[in-house]
């Protein structure tokens, strides 16, 4: 079993994830990437991590498969025989953007079935499993950390699906909150605001305009490293008494100001 905590960081491959990786890797927390389809983006950030003298393992899962989550929770007892911390951190937007009146089903069950139903059960899964780990190592500390969205909260019409799945996170996050609290586990909901990853690169001009013209108090675009250093934070347990707290890293985009 390894002595080092484990982290498991589903979308773990590039953008956020890949952020969130390097910094839980830099805290001393051995790493399991979880990944859709990308496999050359995930060895190439496996490849990063030796440096910081822990170890990796990728695992190619769809998030929406319970097959398929199940294989990230065997992957994980098998390589290290623990997890000290989940971040669901997959999600994808809508392959077109549609207005809320034109768009379809299938969209909506595709974003909400890897955005939300897919954390919602891998939570389930891995909770129980560290519920199992609690009992016979009381003195470790186990958490859950869900990154959402500034979209939870904030109307975009033309891709409702992805606004619908990431408000659903902020419920799953005080649901698992108070459910795990018995048992010390800890759950929280880090909320990106505008990020420059592969998923905002196609609307850089429409925001490079927009936090100009003072969209967010802090003007510059986000970066991954910044969503990797609020969940370092709380994987280093200087939060352990503020369960369910939302985490806003967004440059002050949710500040309301006259």
């Amino acid at each position: 079993m390894a002595e080092k905590p484990v982290a498991i960081i589903t979308g773990g491959s590039r953008g956020i994830g890949k952020g969130i990786a390097l910094k839980l890797a830099e805290l001393g927390y051995n790493i399991v990437i979880n990944y859709a389809s990308n496999k050359e983006a995930a060895e190439e950030t496996k490849q990063q991590i030796p440096s910081l003298s822990v170890e990796c393992a990728t695992q190619q899962a769809d998030i929406s498969s319970n097959r398929d989550r199940q294989s990230i929770k065997e992957l994980t007892r098998d390589t290290f025989g623990r997890c000290d911390l989940l971040v669901n951190n997959a999600g994808v937007a809508p392959l077109a953007r549609a207005d809320i009146l034109e768009a379809t089903e299938e969209s909506f069950e595709r974003v909400l079935n890897i955005n939300l139903k897919g954390p919602y059960f891998l939570t389930q899964s891995i909770a129980n499993w560290m519920i199992e780990q609690k009992k016979r190592f009381p003195d470790r500390a186990f958490r859950i950390i869900n990154i959402s969205s500034i979209s939870a909260y904030t109307s975009s019409p033309s891709r409702g699906e992805y606004c619908v799945s990431k408000a659903g996170i902020s419920m799953m996050t005080a649901l698992y909150a108070d459910r795990l609290a018995e048992y010390g586990i800890v759950v929280f909901e880090v909320r990106p605001g505008i990020i420059a990853t592969d998923m905002t690169s196609t609307v850089k001009e429409k925001y490079d305009k927009l936090i100009a013209e003072g969209l967010t108090p802090i003007k510059r675009w986000g970066e991954p490293e910044d969503v990797g250093k609020a969940v370092a934070a709380i994987a280093e347990g200087r939060l352990d008494f503020c369960t369910g707290q939302i985490i806003n890293v967004d440059g002050g985009f949710h500040l309301k100001r006259l």
